[in-house]
This record gives structure tokens, sequence and C-alpha cells, in this order.
């Protein structure tokens, strides 16, 4: 069998996964071959065997490259012995530190190691502690730990800080030569309470011109984004480290930017009553909300307020209201620009384009950066309208390089793959939905089956569903349109200060404005990440940044690096919140909430807490003493022997019973209470029902005088139980349990009845087919051993034996 090099990735359990490089499905390793090896060295494996699914299984034959980076984990001592348990589970193996390498760190803070001896198949890795976090328990080390856990850049480098210090405290008259002079235009910025960047400003008019059939009605719609590439040039120190980041991070009361703050919170932020330079998307927008025409070109503005979300919504809502009132010069702007909001808006439907409505959470800290409380993000009209204007931009943007052939990164979202769309296809037959998508689906079909579920009981897990069939979003040259949002071509034209694709999409428009062409500059290629390959899931080749020789190779190299930061960013954010979480939850163990079922897998239930906002699982060996299976189709477990389901958007009652804070995660206890009783009185119908169309009387018969044997059992007990006073003769069943325990109780004392009637029709059904000399024989063994056993007693047999024995 073949030779495959790639990059290993470990898993927790202790075995771990080839990442080819070629792309090709990953290669299973065993827990023994990981032993030599840790999580992300390279190595050569041979394929040696396929399991049943034809999944290949290799052994390592050489380790090409050790992983060099820090790995951040815990200091403990344990029985003389100091050791790193990294904090990534994947690395799989305790890091041994000689005790002159640990740095004067005590026992349980955490630390970053260095490698000094790699790990064999018979030692464990050695290390020596290189910086020293702090404890476990200071406020931030959650993100400490985490932007080091996934290699997230934090600290510039003193070239950057150099270059960002001698920059200019404001806009200079030399900077504003060839723009446009917008500063009388009353362009404002829209943004949350607690941003301290500011990408963007809007400003809306109604325009007319032209008459008869040329003549024009609608509104002029301006969206001024901050010139971040005025400073960052190509190639400059600022450049190189804003790539290798490719996005800001954010994490609740922390934001590790992009850029140095004196350029995101200075130059480029567009801050209220200050010049700044921009790019500006001047676009006409008709009635019915088409988009008529648009130019690009830079500009000067200033900004004339800063408001927010709320501000903007209690406004719209109330124009001679307090807020209102403070802002009256400007409040006419934000009537027309909620009224092209509208338009956009029709438009959108018009285009099919996908709208779930999913809530979003706000973890909110205090002092300490532990979690307060957790709140549901409520969008508002506000939010919308911003959101339309982006995107009316970011289309413009797309179109311009598109109609211009130059090369540039898009934003594209294809649509589901066919393992995908049939999983879905099955999914709304199983729950009888009438709608379905066909063999090529379009926006509009999931918009439809969004829209005619809202109002059901399961809408959001028929939502999470539909959200899971699609493929997620990347950075790549080759246009393929955006799925999501119904659009031919997209990009991303308005986050430059906090998004690197942005920063290039300016450059590329800047360069069709000025006829020339952008070329990506040669560090690119060296600080080139390339994209995470995830288990089980075969991934396209992108090209090596080594061998890159065409400008389109380059541009794909790029996207990929793009892509993987982003969502390296994500995992650095969802791993942090997983941690407060965890944190939060410890000061509620015991208690009892109602929660919704938001996801089944095979090996339990995940549940979202209705009043926290919190997540964790209720793993299949607490939903009862019996086997579950795991429906695919139907996203539901259902047991083998009662019948009883548990779906997707099911209501529980759960009790927090342990939280795991090193492995990030939340364990529940099914709590039964009166929402078991409906599920196993429709699970028990369900099972009569099936019993009913299998045709066979005499099983019925059987399980009927089972079902009321074990009635009256239980009714018998019931009775002894009680008091004398209060006895009375023996009531007849009721219709319903009054616990789910109880109704348990009947089905397994049903089936042990059942069970004995069984064995015994079995032994009967034995003896009579046994030959009469046969049974006559074991009738006279029997007989005999019964009448020795009753002479001569155990201790004469024991006796014996040890006469035999002498």
């Amino acid at each position: 069998m073949g030779e495959v090099e790639g990059t290993v990735q470990g898993h927790r359990d202790g075995h771990g996964f080839l990442m080819p490089d070629d792309g090709q499905p990953d290669i299973y390793l065993s827990s023994q071959e990981m032993h030599a090896v840790m999580h992300g060295d390279r190595l050569r494996v041979r394929v040696v065997r396929y399991d049943k699914r034809n999944r290949p299984e290799g052994r390592v034959l050489e380790i090409l490259d050790r992983r060099k980076k820090p790995i951040i984990g815990r200091l403990l001592l344990e029985s003389g012995i100091w050791l790193v348990a990294p904090e990534d589970k994947r690395y799989g193996q305790d890091i041994l530190i000689p005790k002159n390498a640990i740095a004067n760190a005590t026992a349980g803070q955490i630390v970053a190691v260095e490698l000094t001896e790699p790990p064999s198949l018979y030692s464990q890795p050695v290390g020596r502690v290189t910086e020293v976090l702090g404890e476990i328990d200071d406020p931030g080390m959650e993100i400490e730990i985490a932007v080091r856990k996934y290699e997230v850049p934090h600290a510039f480098s003193a070239d950057t800080l150099a270059q960002a210090a001698k920059l200019p405290d404001r806009v200079r008259a030399v900077d504003m030569k060839h723009r446009v002079d917008l500063r009388d235009v009353a362009l404002v910025t829209i943004d949350g309470e607690d941003a301290r960047d500011f990408d963007d400003a809007v400003y809306c008019a109604p325009h007319k011109q032209g008459r008869g059939k040329t003549a024009f009605a609608g509104w002029r719609l301006l969206v001024a984004i901050a010139d971040v590439s005025h400073y960052v040039k190509p190639g400059e120190p600022l450049d190189r480290d804003a790539y290798e980041r490719a996005t800001s991070v954010y994490f609740p009361r922390r934001v590790i930017p992009m850029l140095p703050e004196k350029l995101s919170n200075g130059l480029c932020s567009l801050n209220p009553e200050q010049d700044r330079l921009s790019m500006v998307c001047d676009m006409l927008i008709t009635e019915a909300g088409e988009l008529h025409a648009y130019q690009f070109y830079p500009a000067v503005i200033n900004s004339h307020a800063r408001f927010t979300y709320t501000e903007v919504a209690a406004i719209l809502g109330n124009t001679h209201g307090p807020e209102a009132h403070k802002r009256k010069a400007l409040v006419p702007h934000l009537l027309h620009l909620h009224e092209v909001y509208r338009a956009l808006l029709s438009q959108r439907a018009k285009r099919g384009a996908v709208d779930f409505e999913t809530t979003e959470t706000q973890i909110v800290c205090d002092d300490n950066g532990r979690i307060e409380k957790i709140v549901p993000r409520t969008r508002n009209e506000a939010h919308r309208l911003i959101e339309e204007a982006m995107l009316a931009a970011n289309v413009c943007a797309a179109d311009f390089i598109a109609g211009g052939k130059h090369a540039s990164l898009y934003r594209v979202h294809e649509g589901p793959t066919p393992e995908k769309r049939g999983t879905l296809q099955a999914y709304l037959r199983a729950l009888g939905i009438g709608m379905g998508i066909s063999d090529d689906p379009t926006p509009g079909e999931y918009q439809a089956i969004a829209q005619a579920t809202k109002d059901r009981p399961d809408a959001q897990q028929i939502h999470t569903m539909l959200l899971r069939s699609m493929q997620q979003a990347i950075y790549t040259p080759f246009n393929s349109g955006h799925f999501g949002l119904a659009y031919q071509a997209y990009t991303h034209f308005t986050s430059p200060i906090r998004r690197y694709p942005d920063l290039l999409v300016h450059r590329v428009i800047k360069a069709l404005l000025g006829s020339k062409k952008y070329a990506l500059d040669a560090h690119k290629m060296d600080a080139a990440n390339p994209l995470p390959k995830r288990p089980g899931k075969p991934q396209a080749k992108t090209p090596s940044p080594a061998t890159a020789t065409t400008e389109a190779e380059r541009w794909e190299i790029v996207g990929a690096h793009c892509s993987a930061n982003e969502r390296r960013a994500d995992e650095a954010s969802r791993d942090v919140e997983a941690w407060l979480k965890c944190r939060f939850m410890r000061d509620h163990l015991g208690e009892e909430f109602a929660g919704t079922v938001s996801a089944v897998t095979t090996f339990g239930l995940f549940v979202q807490l209705d009043a926290l906002y919190v997540e964790g699982l209720v793993h299949i060996t607490e939903l009862g003493g019996e086997y579950f299976r795991f429906d695919e189709v139907r996203q539901e477990l259902r047991g083998e022997r009662t019948g009883i389901r548990y779906a997707t958007g099911a209501r529980v009652q759960v009790q927090v019973s342990r939280v795991d804070l090193d492995g990030r995660k939340i364990d529940f206890r099914l709590v039964r209470e009166q929402d078991e009783h409906r599920l196993l009185r429709g699970a028990m119908r369900d099972k009569h029902g099936e019993r009913q169309g299998d045709g066979n009387r005499s099983g019925r018969k059987q399980d009927k005088r089972a079902d009321q044997r074990g009635d009256q059992q239980r009714a018998r007990r019931d009775a002894a139980a009680a008091p004398a006073a209060t006895v009375e003769p023996m009531p007849l069943p009721p219709p319903d349990p009054p616990t789910a325990v109880d109704a348990l109780e009947r089905i397994e004392q049903a089936d042990r009845v059942l069970k004995s009637e069984r064995r015994k029709s079995a032994r009967a059904t034995k003896t009579a087919t046994t030959h009469p000399v046969q049974a006559a024989k074991r009738t006279a063994r029997s007989s005999a051993k019964s009448v020795a056993a009753k002479g001569s007693g155990a201790p004469a047999a024991k006796t014996a034996r040890r006469k035999r024995g002498a």
C-alpha cells in the first residue's frame, strides 16, 4: 500500500489522524502509533489496512518534522515529579519537567513549555518552562491560554510599532489631495454600545433625475469605509503583521486587533467630528430596491455623529421621543436610511435570500472578567438597516472587480453538497413536511421552507438542520456566488480595519480606478497559513506557496490563509466562551433548569438551558436502563424497549451534574417530570400500534395478560404498603401513570412475567420432544441424587471425599 505525507491531528482519546498534504481522506493512527508522535508533527505514513467502511489505517514510517511551537498547560507536582498537563487535549501526553527547568513556577500555575526531548515508544516527552502565565483563576487567564493554544499572534513586532509611532496623529492636507471632499455631508456611524473602531459611515437622501422613460426616482445611498490602504502599504511591517493575523479576534472584554491601536482606534476609525480618509461607494437605489448605478472614489469625510443601534431603533420607533429630540437635525437622514432599507429588504425577499431568525447571546462580565449574566442579543431595525447598506456596498465592489477582470478575493458560499442535500431531504420527509429541495436547490427553496415552518413548535430544529446542510463560506479568487444571500458575486469591502481580505479589495479597487494592476507581494507566500483540514472530510488541494507561479495560484493561497485564520479566531473565541461558561456553571452544580434539546448524537443529547443560554450534554447512559438507537434521518434517539424518543427541539428538565473546566464540558442529568409522562404514553401507544399491525393474535393476548398481571401485582404492592386504616378494595389501575418511573416499572414487570412464561413454555416443549428412554434416565438420576442427599447428608459426602483423597 502507498506512502503518504501529512500533518497529524491528535484526539483527546489517544488516537490520531494524518491529514494528507494532497487533500485525500484522513488516515487513522492508533494510540500505539501516536505514542512516539505529537499533535502537529509532520509524518510519513504507510496505509496498512482498511476497515469495514473502507477507511484507511496507517503505520508511522518516519517523523519528518517536529512541531516547534510552545505548549500551554498546567504545572503539576505528583509524587515528587514535575509535569505539565497540556490545555490542548489533542497532545495526548503529559510533559515531564526536570526540577531545574520549572523557571520558579509553582504547582497549579499555567505555563508555556518548550520540548527538549520528543516522545518515543518507551518514554514521555521532556520539556522546560519558558513562560509563567499565572494562576488559573487570574482575571483574563482564559484569554492568555486561548491565544497561545490556538497560536493567535498577540504582540506586534518592534518594526510594526515603530512604523505606527511615525504616523501622524491627524489627517494632513497632503493626504487630502485627489480626494472628493464630503465633510459637509451628514454621514453618521451606527455601531454597538461597546464598539471602539468605526469602519463605516452612511448617508441617504431622496434622489430624482431625468425625464420620461429615463427618469429615476429613489435614493442616493453613500457608504464610506475607512481608507486603511492609504496607511498600510504592501510589504511594510504594518502590512506583514496585518496579513499574519488576517483578522481581529474578539473575546469578552478584550480585542486582539489586526492593526495597532493608533490605526484601529485612531487614524482609520471614523470617529465623530474628526476628518478621516475613506473609500466611498456612491449608489443609486430605485424605489423597488434595485441597484440602478454606483461609483467608487476616495474621499475625505467628517462623521457628524456616533449613533448606537439602540438609539437609532428608539428614534425610528418614536420620532418625537427624547432620543429624537437630542438628534433633531439628523432625524430626517435616519428616516431616509430607513426608507431605503425597506426597499432593499423587499428586493432581498424577491431574490429569495435565506434569512433565519437565530438567537445570539452576549456575555456580560464583571470587573474580574467572570460571567455576570448571559443575555440574548436582540437584532432591531437599526442592525438590519446597516446590514442591508453594507451588503449593497459589498455587491457593488464584487461587480466592479469582476467587470474590471482583475484578480481578487470573493466571499464564496456554495450550496449544499449531494450528501448533505440527501440527508436534508430524508429529514424533511421523515417530519412529514410537504416541501422539499430539488437536486439543484436554490436559496428561495430554503427560504420557503423556513417561512412555512416558522410557526411550528420544532421550527428551531428545522432551521438548524437547514443551516447545517449548507457549506461554510470561504475566501477564494474563483467567483461561485453566495448561496445564502442569493448573489451572483459577493466580496468583503466594508471592514478593512478588522479583516485583511477587505484591505486587499480596497487595493484592487484603487488599482482599477487608476487603470493599474495590483500584484501580491512575495512575503505573502512565505507567511501563508494553509486552510486546516478536518478529520473525515476530504479537501481540495491548495497550491503550495513554494511552487505557486501564476497570479491565480497566489490569490488562492492568500484566500486559504485568510479563511484559515478566520476559523482560528472563531475557535479561540469559542474556547474562551466555553471556559467562562464552565466557570459560571460551577456555581450552579445540583440546580435544575428547563431546557431544549439543541442536538442529538449517538452518545447523547445536547441541551440548551432556557434561563442561562448555556449548553451541556445529557449522556446516553443518563436516559434510562435500556438501549437507545440513533435515527440519523429523524435526528432522534429512540428506546428499543419503551419506544421513548428524544429529538431536537424536545423540552426537558435537567440538573447540572458535572463541570469539567479543563475539558470545557458541562454534563446534565435528566430529571423525569410531566414531559416524560407524555413521551412514555406516546411511545407506548406507538409500540402497541406496531404490535397490532403484525397479525400475531397469540402474541397480543400474551402481552395483554402479562400487562394485566403486572398491574394487579403493582396494585397489591401499593395496597400492602398503605396504612391499615386506609386499606380499600384493590382499585383499577389509573388510565395514565402518575409518574414516569411507575410507567417504567409496569413495563419492566410485564417484561419479566412475559420472559418467565416463555422460559416455562420452552422447557415444556423441550421435555415433550425428548426421547422416552432419555427422559426416564434423567428422571432416575434426579431421584437417586435426591435420595442420597436425604440419607447421607452433606457431611458424610465430605468425609467420603477425604478418604478417597487419602
